[in-house]
């Protein structure tokens, strides 16, 4: 069955090697803003695969100079990213348009806080997530799937808490196809360039494009094949919200999991732990025996840590930091897994 999945993925890269996709439109609340407008479009629709390359950022071979137009946007309006597989919009004589089928994978947005959207450069810039899609297991639905039935559209929101002013907008799509081996993955992303106006002053933890995605994260680096996946780990940190907490819509396989195991009785009991430690090395034999079993459960116990292939780490995680099968492993500042 490995030899099968190897031979699919190989298949699907081939017959569609050049079904690749641009972003090329923005909305605001609806309103079309334009073909190209405001948007860093670059001049061909092949797909950035080495993560540690700038390029990641805002793409390569763009369109220069940058287009002359910012679009403004209120904190908290709904915008909608438009793609096709050509340049100029859609097509309805492209049976791979907006994105050929076989190209399954996550879509995400980011922003960028720049003093001036029109000149700003993707290089050093810092990024944090506002959206992100996967895998919706029980359907075998990707992101791409339901993008593609869209006709190219994804929508999502400007968190209403945004500080005013100027931003890249980094719409992404990953295509996991050909992601059996790195570099296989293939990512595409543009950047728009947006005035966010209200608003408030939040100020999100960032990270770098190069830097929040290595070729062995497990979003990166998989087999989409065989055998079915149970869960898929989108890269990159969780989205910004604006109180605080992961959305549920955008992310449901990634974060249930991490919500489930972030329990009040894991958190005590990693407590109770690091206390019996203390009292063995003061307190007579006859202590120790009565907390023999609450560290046992904690250490090695099924329920004392995450399970296989889940989160077990990260800024801002709150949930078991050990595993009950495997390594905790990092992958980035915001995710280490149970591997």
């Amino acid at each position: 069955m490995v030899a099968f999945s190897k031979v699919a993925a190989v298949a699907a890269l081939a017959s569609s090697a050049s079904a690749h996709t641009i972003f090329q439109k923005l909305y605001v609340n609806g309103v079309d803003q334009g073909q190209d407008v405001g948007i860093r479009v670059p001049s061909t629709n092949n797909p950035v695969t080495d993560v540690t390359l700038i390029d990641i950022a805002c793409n390569t071979a763009l369109v220069s100079p940058p287009p002359g137009a910012i679009i403004n946007t209120p904190a908290g309006a709904t915008l909608t990213m438009e793609w096709h597989h050509g340049g100029s919009g859609p097509d309805p004589n492209d049976g791979d348009d907006p994105v050929a089928s076989s190209h399954k994978g996550p879509i995400m947005v980011y922003l960028a806080k720049v003093d001036n959207a029109l000149t700003a450069s993707a290089s050093g810039l810092k990024w944090f997530k506002i959206y992100e899609d996967g895998l919706d297991v029980a359907s075998n639905t990707w992101a791409v799937d339901k993008f593609i039935a869209a006709d190219g559209k994804v929508n999502f929101s400007i968190p209403t808490c945004l500080a005013p002013g100027n931003y890249l907008l980094r719409g992404e799509l990953i295509a996991l196809h050909g992601a059996l081996t790195y570099p296989g993955a293939q990512f595409y992303m543009s950047c728009a360039q947006i005035n966010i106006t209200g608003g408030g002053s939040a100020s999100p933890p960032t990270v770098s494009f190069p830097g929040a995605y290595s070729g062995s994260d497990p979003g990166i680096l998989v087999n989409i094949y065989y055998p079915p996946l149970t869960t898929y780990v989108i890269p990159g940190p969780r989205p910004y919200t604006c109180g605080g907490s992961n959305p549920t819509t955008a992310t449901t396989k990634t974060t249930t999991p991490a919500t489930t195991k972030t329990t009040t009785p894991v958190t005590t009991t990693k407590t109770t732990t690091t206390a019996v430690v203390t009292t063995k090395t003061t307190t007579p034999v006859t202590t120790t025996k009565t907390t023999t079993t609450p560290v046992k459960t904690t250490t090695g116990g099924s329920t004392g840590g995450a399970p296989l292939y889940g989160q077990c780490g990260g800024i801002g995680w709150t949930g078991p930091t050990t595993c009950a099968q495997g390594t905790c492993t990092v992958s980035n500042a915001y995710y280490s897994q149970c591997l």
